[in-house]
């Protein structure tokens, strides 16, 4: 027994504290019932779950809790000394500070191999990085870790956008400080959404922290649905087809037939739908079963006619902070500022240090040239470039906060261009009437297929095992193993062997279709049998979470993995 309590409180990095594992519903189920007897209390609940949520990111992420304790105290400071500043230029010296801390400990944990892989590619060095961090917290606790390996903390993109936006609303006059460091740092640390969002703003989730609780029938009913349909949509649908067809066909790409990895790249895109929309709709069901909201981060994004819509409708919190925070401020589409020169600057040199080599340098440098040449002297390029430079910048950047490589900016700026392309078209589309649904079809086949195929380069950068989470990118490896695709696609795409491979893989085809069917439904239906659930009776409810269980216990026996979005 003392063992087991031991097992449970102590750090193990193979058993991480996930929405899939039978011990997070213990710990939540713990949670509930200390939470029955003090939320009417507001300080003391925002305390608790302020408590138990450091606890469950130190169960996730190790001691790397101290790198989240250290962003929530030194933002709730400087947000309260910047708040009260009455000088503009120290209220400006305020906030440049929180961005250099922030951004600077986002950019030494995610990017730091990077840069240094990038300086021995070019100057045939042979550097380590030293992780600092682990030595100073060997000294504070006597922890072990070692300091010749920077891990990646899980979540710090989230996390550490979502301080910056605390601080950047207090800048803008948009929020005011919270009361005290315990209510901040359960704005930070909630942890239904603290390793993979939605990055929640301020100034939508702070005036909640003081507001009574309730949770009505129907409410409790609702919560229920969503865990339910996340939890069999991360292990039904993306799992199981990451086990059984998709993670083989992506670790070697050159192995298998065009059509497989036609199909491997649908069944990609159903994949990280269904993880990272599963993740948030388990954490929207847990924050309302503690009396919290959280925003929609997804609004059937498949369902898109143009690339424009798709990203109205996928990582919605992300594109939001994206717009607000950085395409507006460079301007918009009104032109560019000073803030886009340095986001430009910010890319080229992550471009330049991508190159790897000094050839490969050079042929972008004349690109760059050759644009700015073409600027200088012809005025409607000048002025497209201009108006649509911030779009471009805004999705490489989005593509950077993923990762540092090739792939994840090819990624950002192929749907840059995507953008692009389509507000050009928008204008001379004889199919722009979106009311018809002839139209719509064809919008949105065509804009799923765009999407699906930028997903190439996505998916090649990213890490889907536990084993791969804190491996460093390998950009050349990535980038063979994205052009192995696309070659098999473009050479190699024999429809001939369509029935062997539908035959030889025909349950994993079933639950694509399943998902795909059941994506696509109409939204009126789904919201219809989602009221019908929340307001059911409580044994119909209590017989759904066990068929549920049952099922999804069947489907792990194959394997799982962790969630996509836990590496960013």
């Amino acid at each position: 027994m003392i063992e087991a309590l031991k097992s449970f409180f102590m750090f193990d990095e193979l058993s991480p504290l996930i929405f899939t594992g039978l011990a997070f519903w213990y710990f939540f189920g713990g949670v509930l019932l200390i939470y029955s007897f003090i939320y009417r209390h507001m300080a003391l609940r925002n305390a608790f779950l302020f408590a138990v949520s450091m606890f469950f990111y130190y169960k996730t992420g190790g001691w790397f809790f101290t790198i989240l304790l250290f962003s929530t105290v030194t933002d709730y400071y400087i947000g309260n000394v910047l708040y009260r500043s009455e000088s503009t230029v120290k209220r400006k010296w305020w906030l440049a500070l929180s961005m250099v801390l922030n951004l600077g400990v986002l950019i030494y944990f995610k990017y730091a191999y990077f840069f240094v892989d990038s300086f021995n590619a070019l100057f045939g060095s042979d550097y380590h990085p030293i992780n600092h961090f682990a030595g100073w917290t060997n000294e504070l606790f006597g922890t072990g870790f070692k300091m010749d390996r920077i891990l990646l903390p899980v979540g710090i993109s989230f996390f550490t956008f979502q301080t910056m936006s605390y601080t950047i609303d207090l800048y803008r006059g948009h929020v005011k400080p919270v009361k005290n460091l315990m209510d901040f740092g359960f704005y930070v640390t909630f942890f239904p959404q603290l390793v993979a969002g939605p990055i929640v703003r301020a100034s939508e989730f702070i005036p909640q922290l003081y507001k009574p609780y309730r949770l009505s029938r129907v409410a409790f009913g609702t919560a229920v649905f969503w865990i339910l349909n996340g939890l069999l949509k991360k292990v039904f649908l993306s799992d199981f087809l990451a086990v059984r067809f998709m993670d083989r066909v992506f670790e070697n790409p050159a192995s298998y037939t065009g059509f497989e990895n036609l199909m491997a790249l649908y069944g990609y895109s159903l994949q990280v739908y269904a993880d990272f929309s599963g993740y948030t709709d388990i954490a929207i069901g847990l924050a309302i079963l503690l009396g919290f909201s959280l925003p929609k981060n997804f609004d059937s994004p498949y369902k898109a006619h143009s690339v424009a819509n798709f990203w109205k409708r996928w990582h919605i919190s992300l594109s939001t902070w994206l717009k607000d925070y950085l395409y507006i401020p460079m301007g918009g589409n009104r032109g560019g500022s000073w803030f886009t020169f340095i986001s430009l600057s910010v890319v080229l040199f992550f471009v330049f240090l991508a190159a790897s080599t000094f050839a490969n340098i050079l042929i972008v440098a004349g690109v760059v040239l050759l644009l700015g040449a073409s600027a200088w002297l012809f005025d409607k390029f000048r002025a497209w470039l201009v108006t649509n430079i911030n779009m471009m910048l805004t999705m490489l950047l989005g593509g950077l906060w993923h990762g540092a490589g090739w792939n994840f900016l090819i990624w950002g700026g192929l749907n840059g261009l995507g953008l692009l392309f389509f507000k050009v078209w928008d204008r001379v589309s004889p199919w722009k009437n979106k009311k018809l649904l002839w139209n719509r079809v064809i919008g949105i086949f065509l804009t799923f297929h765009f999407i699906s195929f930028t997903r190439i380069w996505f998916r090649s950068a990213s890490k889907n095992n536990w084993d791969e989470i804190n491996e460093t990118h390998n950009i050349l490896s990535e980038l063979a193993s994205a052009d192995a695709m696309v070659r098999q696609l473009t050479t190699k795409l024999d429809f001939s062997v369509a029935p062997q491979v539908l035959a030889g893989y025909s349950e994993v085809f079933w639950v694509m279709l399943l998902g795909f069917v059941i994506h696509w439904l109409p939204t009126r239906w789904k919201r219809t049998y989602r009221i019908a659930f929340a307001k059911s009776a409580a044994w119909v409810q209590l017989a759904a979470i066990m068929i549920v269980v049952v099922l999804i216990w069947q489907v792990m026996q194959a394997g799982t993995r962790p969630f996509i979005y836990f590496q960013f």
